[in-house]
């Protein structure tokens, strides 16, 4: 078989380990572009294509590690990873919790590609120990203390009863009604837009923050799905067109959303599928 057609079924799997090591969309295309082509150049001197699994998540783990080195972890006020972007789930097919992604940020490189690939990836600890050029004695080590850092991943698609809050909240926003967006917020409930390092806690600071700013101006909303989660692209009214503003990617816990954290700017668009300008209605 030729390498495109033994390696090509591993790429959503590949963009998705390298979204959790990496935190950012663009860095795990990245990674995952020069894995390609490092294992192109490397084929001809593959031993077994059946091994071509563990052998290209080697040369993935190696890139994002090397890419980590040069990365410092900047959080904003409310701990969360700075540069943190979110994952269409059409890119990748699976779900990669966002919650689980940030925590993953704050182990070091090595121990997070350790428990990623024994346990998101399921390669043995003699495996990982291969992939990583270590002892199984360390990778174990080292995935008994990430564990003890990191929430369970949750793979659980959003039930129906999510959908139809999500959609509500999305009619709130497009009609300017602000109580009724609050209204849909559990008492406890964040908002947050990366880059931006400010942190709104709790339904009356939200409240706050919607009244001063957001609800001055005209939104729409186009529906798409991120991190296992419903999500938004955000159009801001501006010169008689809607702009694209942000990607929001909405938590929902029963019939309250509980985090809405917006990814600033319209960088993210096109890999969402969605367009940078709308006509105005």
């Amino acid at each position: 078989m030729t390498f495109e057609e033994l390696t090509g079924p591993l790429r959503g799997e590949l963009l998705a380990h390298c979204y959790r090591m990496l935190g950012s969309l663009h860095d795990a295309e990245d990674a995952v572009q020069e894995t390609y082509l490092r294992g192109w150049k490397a084929f001809p001197r593959l031993d077994d294509p059946a091994g071509v699994r563990p052998w290209l998540f080697r040369i993935a783990t190696n890139r994002c590690l090397s890419m980590l080195s040069s990365k410092p972890l900047a959080v904003s006020d409310g701990g969360e990873p700075l540069w943190l972007q979110p994952l269409p789930d059409a890119l990748t097919g699976v779900s990669v919790e966002l919650a689980f992604v940030a925590a993953l940020q704050h182990l070091p490189p090595r121990p997070r590609a350790a428990i990623l690939l024994r346990e998101v990836l399921g390669f043995s600890a003699a495996e990982t120990a291969g992939l990583l050029d270590t002892t199984v004695a360390a990778v174990n080590s080292a995935v008994q203390r990430a564990r003890k850092a990191l929430p369970a991943p949750d793979p659980t698609p959003p039930p129906p009863s999510v959908r139809r809050v999500a959609a509500a909240y999305r009619a709130a926003w497009e009609a300017g009604d602000v109580d009724t967006i609050v209204g849909m917020l559990a008492d406890d409930a964040r908002y947050s837009m990366p880059p931006l390092p400010e942190v709104y806690d709790g339904a009356p600071a939200i409240h706050t923050f919607l009244l001063e700013g957001p609800s001055r101006h005209r939104w729409r909303f186009l529906p798409t799905a991120a991190n296992g989660r419903p999500a938004f692209g955000t159009y801001l009214l501006s010169d008689g067109r809607f702009e694209a503003a942000s990607i929001d990617l909405v938590t929902v816990r029963g019939s309250r959303v509980t985090e809405v954290v917006s990814f600033l700017g319209p960088a993210l668009f096109s890999a969402f599928g969605l367009p940078e300008f709308l006509e105005a209605r």
